[in-house]
């Protein structure tokens, strides 16, 4: 039985191959993709009103849709968003999100969170909280359950942007998990999707939030340059919607993250101050639902990786210090993270003792069982910082219980580095 196109075409939206053809308005491409997954060439031209022969002349390359009233005709019996083709939104389309509703404080709050009841803003909560205390590797499939049975159904259903805004959500939450699984190519394509959907659903907080998550992993995959890109696309893309401050804080750090690691420390420390200041004088409660948390630990914690790439070591230690005191013990893997951090920072001044300290903390509070591949990625960039004082005898019994951690780590990971069937991640 031939397939319904709109239904393809509604689980097509995030597939790069399809967004492809219609950047490039390259219908005949889009025609065979839908022959492809089962809707008939009669279904298809009965759907988009033109004759069998001209459908097989486009997806036979013989000719091209060129007229615009064809692309929109196509748009329309397809449910393709406009802007997939160079469109104005189209009236079936979702609106773009109300103004802003001033709060008390002249603030703006985004006027259409979600409620509280919403299931999925309380599923993204619940995975977000697992996520902050075990690690995402093992969620990962979960999330991606999630999306396929119980989000991308509904995109079809076209009943409001809300939808989109949580396929967007979640999509980028599989990033994440991908990336702390160790599959950081695959943490980029999740990424890439998500901002399609944050486009379609017309929230710039949401897209400026994936931006940054951008950044970020761009930061970490090596490549300043690009995370300095993503971090201005998203602070761009933020003006032209309801300001959250903790948001703009987050661009303008990963900013700084990523100017101090190509060595462009003056713009760098600027990026900084703007991200302190901003944090500084937030509205408490202006927030948006969808948007990736970001507090003074967090900052705390980035502006030590800042101060210790621009070379100032002891005010990194300070600032280190604080990310550890402030993080809450409910967020094992950061607070995991920011131990690593302040351990490594005292190698580097040559405080063995304090470095010491804090590696057996880190060690103590952080479960071995913890799914996280970046964990143990930064154990082994700290295991390599403390090599050259083996001599020391401290020294060399922290490096032999590290060593004995760390294959205990890889052991109950091995479901995370090597997934059903085989393929090594």
């Amino acid at each position: 039985m031939s397939q319904e196109p709109r239904e393809i075409v509604a689980g097509l939206l995030t597939d790069q191959r399809f967004l492809s053809a219609c950047a490039e308005r390259d219908m005949g491409s889009l025609f065979r993709m839908l022959n492809r997954r089962g809707v008939s060439t009669r279904r298809i031209a009965a759907a988009v009103g033109i004759a069998q022969g001209r459908l097989y002349e486009y997806m036979n390359g013989k000719s091209r849709v060129e007229r615009l009233t064809m692309f929109e005709q196509i748009a329309d019996a397809l449910h393709i968003p406009g802007h997939f083709l160079g469109l104005a939104r189209r009236h079936w389309e979702p609106q773009a999100p109300s103004p802003p509703v001033a709060s008390a404080c002249g603030a703006a709050v985004p006027s259409d969170r979600p409620r509280e009841e919403d299931p999925d803003l309380s599923a993204m909560v619940a995975f977000r909280d697992a996520d902050r205390a075990t690690g995402g590797g093992r969620l990962y499939e979960a999330v991606v359950t999630h999306l396929h049975q119980r989000v991308a159904p509904r995109l079809v259903d076209l009943n409001g942007v809300q939808v989109f805004a949580a396929a967007a959500a979640l999509t980028e939450m599989a990033g994440w998990m991908a990336h702390d699984s160790g599959r950081d190519r695959v943490g980029q394509a999740h990424f890439a999707r998500a901002l399609v959907l944050a486009r379609a659903s017309g929230d710039t907080a949401l897209e400026s939030n994936i931006a940054a998550s951008s950044s970020h992993l761009a930061l970490q995959m090596g490549d300043p340059s690009a995370a300095v890109h993503w971090a201005r696309v998203g602070l761009g893309t933020g003006g032209n919607g309801p300001r959250v401050p903790t948001l703009v804080a987050r661009l303008h750090t990963m900013q700084a993250r990523a100017l101090a690691a190509a060595g462009q420390h003056s713009p760098a420390q600027q990026a900084l101050e703007q991200a302190q200041v901003v944090l500084r004088d937030a509205v408490p409660g202006v927030t948006h639902p969808w948007v990736s948390p970001f507090d003074a630990a967090a900052l705390a914690g980035e502006t030590a990786e800042v101060l210790r790439d621009m070379g100032r070591t002891r005010e990194a230690v300070e600032h280190a210090q604080e990310a550890v005191a402030l993080r809450e013990s409910g967020r094992a893997r950061s607070l995991a993270l920011c131990r690593i951090l302040l351990a490594g920072l005292h190698v580097q001044r040559g405080n063995l003792d304090a470095a010491l300290v804090v590696g057996e903390e880190l060690l103590a509070a952080t479960a071995p069982t913890m799914g996280s591949i970046r964990v143990v990625r930064q154990l082994d960039s700290l295991k390599v910082q403390f090599e050259p004082h083996r001599s020391h005898p401290p020294v060399r019994n922290f490096l032999t219980r590290l060593v004995s951690e760390r294959r205990a780590r890889m052991l109950l990971l091995a479901d995370i580095l090597t997934p059903q069937g085989g393929q090594p991640l």
